[in-house]
């Protein structure tokens, strides 16, 4: 079962330190932080966990090692794993929209890593590639961007940075 957040002890102690606050906050953070700007792989952890405020996580791993406590802590919901197992039978659903037992709509996405990322203006067809420069803190400006495999940067984007 899941027995910590990050996939070490340090990024385990920086994810139950700032928890999954959103992008926006994790680089506010990152730009005081010295412990996250040299934890860089901790605050891509971070910012990949984080819904956004879109949707709400719920932790609900069978023979988890982790407390509901530390899971709530972290900004993730807890839920019981063969509660959610028999109300929403996993082994029935199929990609996209779905019914549960009683009516309700849900989205199931089957490798949940996809869903997180995806935001709608990655959807557009025509986004192929973007121009635009942002100044976040110290990190890197950037000026063009190319979706890595013609997704319109649902599939990952290539960055050409600027100097």
């Amino acid at each position: 079962g899941v027995k910590q957040f990050g996939e070490d002890e340090t990024v385990d102690k920086l994810i139950r330190k700032y928890g999954y606050i959103g992008t926006e906050k994790i680089m506010k953070l990152m730009n005081e932080s010295h412990e996250l700007q040299q934890n860089l792989s901790a605050v891509a952890h971070l910012i990949h966990g984080s819904s956004e405020g879109r949707f709400k996580i719920t932790y609900c791993c069978k023979d988890s090692k982790l407390t509901r406590e530390e899971v709530e802590a972290v900004g993730f919901e807890y839920a019981n794993f063969e509660d959610m197992w028999r109300r929403y039978k996993p082994e029935t659903l199929q990609e996209g929209w779905n019914k549960d037992e009683d009516g309700n709509d849900l989205y199931y996405i089957s490798n949940p890593a996809l869903g997180l990322w995806a935001s709608k203006d990655r959807f557009n067809l025509d986004s192929n590639k973007r121009d635009k420069q942002e100044n976040i803190g110290s990190v890197t400006q950037f000026q063009t961007q190319n979706a890595s495999d013609k997704s319109g940067g649902v599939g990952g984007w290539m960055t050409k940075f600027s100097d």
